[in-house]
């Protein structure tokens, strides 16, 4: 098993949102039945806002997941590639096949449409073919797959039956932290991420197969940081207590950006022009002292256990004095006012967009909750997914995620999905 190569703490920072303001052109309003969500659409200045209320509290969309997995790759003990470790990604192909990304490995595994592996190749290196810290793995247009490895700002492409294809940079001349991949376009182009200079901002941009910058869209604000000199006028940042986020991915053909603070969507056409503005009204719950004493545990657990794994007899009062100086840093840092209104989101094959809900610290869900909108950003109502799965990917009429059993077994699965009402 390989050692987390990735810093614990990343660095993003808080800027206000530019908010648009706008002469409304055009009005259409659009309401259903009373006990279903309504929304509102009007044009201004060439942008479609969809203003959205929230479906009423219980409530369920009538779409199914199906009661147990159509298909389960992993297991505790046999073959090397059923075996993973560290899967960070997977797709399904037209035909059926599936693709996992293992991040332990640094390898490609190929399955067939039965969960039987047909082929494994990639792993540890920086040859042809080979990753240094495996990221993704996705659908190229045509039969072809994709994958990318943002420690050295590589993407690779290869066949359908996993032969290396080429590589391409995204970096040039950049250093380190300089642009790294986000999703892969369905015509081909990749959009990409590049952070501030200070690290408070992102700058989204469209580059394409050969990682040749096409277009940069707007530098939207970054995670909410405190920012403070160090004894040696070195800069040093700390992520704000249950503070804001920048979430962002693809919706069909557009790239879009929210920050978690603000139920609040952007989506902009590849060119940079905003296309569309999608919100919903959603309550804000205010933090207490209470979810400031329980996020500061969390984090002093979590750095514990980032410390001593892989390290067992990492003496005692050295934890202790690294954990001090931890808690000091997070306490120096004013907690936000208010928790996020979501935590992630994702389209499906379908152009639905998934929004998943903020799971509040010390209320467990049964199931992670998300808030479905249809292509055009009209919501539809809620749908609960698996418990413990993590989603790479929505289909037509499929969920395919991982999921870890109580051992800590890995297992990417195929949920059946089915649309109705």
């Amino acid at each position: 098993m390989k050692t987390n190569r990735a810093s614990l703490l990343l660095s993003f920072v808080l800027v206000g949102w530019t908010a648009i303001g706008c002469q409304q052109d055009v009005g259409q309003r659009e309401s259903h039945q009373a006990n279903e969500p309504h929304f509102e659409i009007r044009d201004s200045g060439g942008v479609r806002i969809i203003q959205n209320t929230g479906p009423p509290e219980g409530s369920r969309l009538a779409w199914q997941i199906g009661p147990d997995p159509a298909l389960s790759i992993g297991a505790r003990e046999g073959e090397a590639p059923y075996l993973l470790n560290g899967a960070v990604s997977a797709t399904k192909l037209p035909d059926g096949r599936i693709v996992v990304a293992d991040g332990g490995s640094s390898e490609l595994r190929m399955f067939d449409s039965v969960g039987t592996h047909v082929r494994t190749w990639g792993g540890d290196g920086e040859g042809p073919g080979e990753f240094w810290w495996l990221n993704h793995v996705a659908a190229w247009p045509g039969d072809s797959i994709v994958a990318w490895y943002p420690a050295r700002g590589r993407v690779s492409v290869f066949g359908p039956d996993g032969s290396y294809g080429r590589s391409f940079g995204l970096w040039g001349d950049c250093p380190p932290g300089c642009p790294g991949a986000v999703a892969a376009r369905r015509d081909g182009t990749i959009l990409t991420t590049h952070p501030g200079e200070a690290s408070d901002s992102a700058l989204l941009q469209i580059r394409d197969g050969d990682g040749e910058l096409l277009a940069s869209l707007e530098k939207l604000p970054d995670r909410d940081l405190r920012f403070w000199k160090g004894e040696r006028g070195e800069t040093w940042s700390e992520p704000v207590p249950y503070g804001a986020e920048l979430v962002k991915g693809l919706w069909g053909d557009l790239i879009i950006a929210g920050r978690t603070s603000r139920y609040e969507i952007r989506a902009f056409r590849a060119n940079g022009a905003l296309a569309r503005i999608v919100r919903l009204e959603h309550p804000l719950r205010a933090t207490t002292p209470d979810d400031y004493d329980r996020y500061i545990e969390s984090e002093l657990e979590e750095y514990s256990n980032f410390i001593t794994r892989g390290r067992p007899g990492f003496p005692a009062s050295e934890l202790e004095y690294i954990l001090s100086i931890r808690r000091e840093t997070i306490e120096a840092t004013t907690m936000a006012e208010t928790f996020p209104v979501f935590s992630s989101f994702m389209a499906d094959a379908a152009d639905h967009l998934w929004v998943r809900e903020y799971d509040f610290p010390g209320e467990a869900r049964p199931a992670p909750l998300w808030t479905v909108f249809d292509p055009e950003g009209r919501v539809l109502g809620y749908v609960e997914t698996p418990p413990g799965l993590r989603i790479f990917e929505i289909g037509a009429d499929y969920i395919l995620g991982r999921a870890r059993d109580e051992l800590g077994v890995e297992s990417v699965l195929v949920w059946p999905l089915e649309r109705s009402g």
